[in-house]
């Protein structure tokens, strides 16, 4: 190993400790991955991020964990960051409904982040499975681009369980179409162009139903049954949450947010994945997929100021050592900058950026200096060092201040990583 690690006490510790893998390929021999065995220990909820979305090598090797996981250590959910709402038909999908080719017309509006792949895995694993992989659905609906995914379904319900509260979702549904977009980067700006007096009837119309629904749970589960009440209620919730996102973003913008007011996704989030833990079978183990800022249990922020309090220190704070955080990011290559485009699909453009060395005190500067290439390092054993940590992790072409020991109870790195090519 380089000598040049001596100063770098992090990278050192590296060399010693830092287990290689052999494979990036899903489908490759499982066995290089055995050591996460001991890494992940008794966790209930083990998520696997990458410091950005739109990365092949970051798809693959989420890929070939999630096979590990479920293959070897019994895991049978895989929850994503993807709407909650949206996610109950790929949930049948997974298990056998409809045609192989319907999945194409489920994701249609989907923003591309790699769900398809592990989805038709586990359509293909089920089909012979004794225990099948169910695949749940965390996030508010659209990536915060539309509210209608989540609206839709309840006026459905209340169509059925009480009629008198339609006309209210139908009045939100109308004002939340007129601004709908493919997510929130093409939604958020669509938001502030209506009329504050349409902006604070959709509030107050969502805020008013949510109160009649938690207030006549009984009724509603007397005319229906109790998990259809529950998913209604978590699907209202949805909308509420991003309904309050719109709100904060707008305020960030002009400059006049709230501390951590971005907070509201990422606390549905966290609420979404132990909704579906208590409702699964005793004993489930969950694997959870999403970007890095949203797993990390320590909160975010940027140029000092607290921007937000993510889903990981919400799920940490729950769960304690049941839940852990396993960080991807990548020492040199290329990554897939988003950049606002009202113009774009999805409200964003992605340039292909190739990134700049690793910044002095990063934990890709201590992965490049132990010259490890692909490899998983348990950070928990690393908190016992007496000198400090990597203060900083990749965020795109940019960096995360956060004291990473604090953040991610494991980091996996790769050489190299590269923008993929079907966005």
């Amino acid at each position: 190993m380089p000598a040049s690690s001596d100063h770098n006490p992090f990278a050192g510790w590296l060399n010693g400790h830092a287990v290689p893998l052999t494979h990036l390929d899903p489908e490759a021999p499982l066995d290089d991955l055995e050591p996460l065995r001991d890494v992940i220990g008794d966790a209930r909820v083990v998520a696997i991020g990458e410091n950005s979305h739109f990365i092949t090598e970051f798809s693959l090797m989420r890929r070939r964990i999630l096979r590990y996981l479920v293959e070897r250590c019994g895991f049978t959910v895989l929850a994503f960051e993807y709407g909650f709402s949206e996610g109950f038909p790929l949930d049948a999908w997974a298990q056998g409904e409809g045609t192989d080719d319907d999945l194409s017309a489920h994701l249609a509006a989907a923003i591309p982040v790699g769900v398809d792949e592990s989805l038709r895995w586990m359509r293909r694993h089920n089909a012979t499975a004794s225990k099948p992989v169910r695949f749940a659905g965390i996030d508010i609906p659209a990536a915060g681009g539309s509210l209608l995914p989540a609206l839709a379904p309840v006026a459905d319900y209340l169509r059925e369980i009480d009629p008198e509260t339609l006309p209210a979702v139908q009045t939100a549904m109308r004002i939340a179409e007129s601004f709908a977009g493919a997510s929130a980067a093409s939604a958020a700006p669509a938001w502030t162009r209506l009329t504050t007096a349409e902006q604070d009837a959709l509030s107050a119309v969502l805020m008013r139903l949510l109160i009649r629904f938690r207030a006549v749970e009984l009724l509603y589960v007397s005319r229906g049954d109790q998990r259809g009440y529950d998913i209604a209620l978590r699907r209202l919730e949805a909308a509420c949450h991003a309904d309050y996102g719109f709100r904060a973003m707008a305020d960030l913008f002009a400059g006049s947010g709230l501390t951590a007011d971005t907070s509201a996704r990422d606390v549905y989030m966290a609420g979404s994945v132990r909704w579906h833990l208590e409702r699964f079978e005793p004993g489930t183990r969950i694997v959870l997929a999403a970007h890095n800022a949203h797993i990390q249990r320590t909160s975010v922020s940027f140029n000092g100021h607290l921007a937000g309090l993510p889903m990981g220190q919400h799920l940490h704070s729950a769960l304690g050592d049941e839940y852990f955080a396993l960080g991807l990011t990548s020492v040199n290559g290329h990554t897939a900058d988003m950049r606002p485009d009202e113009k774009a699909r999805f409200g964003f453009a992605i340039d292909d950026t190739p990134l700049q060395p690793p910044e002095p005190g990063s934990v890709e500067a201590a992965f490049a200096e132990a010259d490890l290439g692909l490899s998983v390092a348990d950070l928990r054993q690393a908190r016992l060092l007496e000198a400090p940590g990597p203060d900083r992790i990749r965020i795109q072409s940019a960096y995360v201040h956060t004291p990473v020991l604090d953040a991610f109870d494991g980091i996996l790195s790769t050489s190299t990583s590269t923008v993929s090519d079907d966005i």
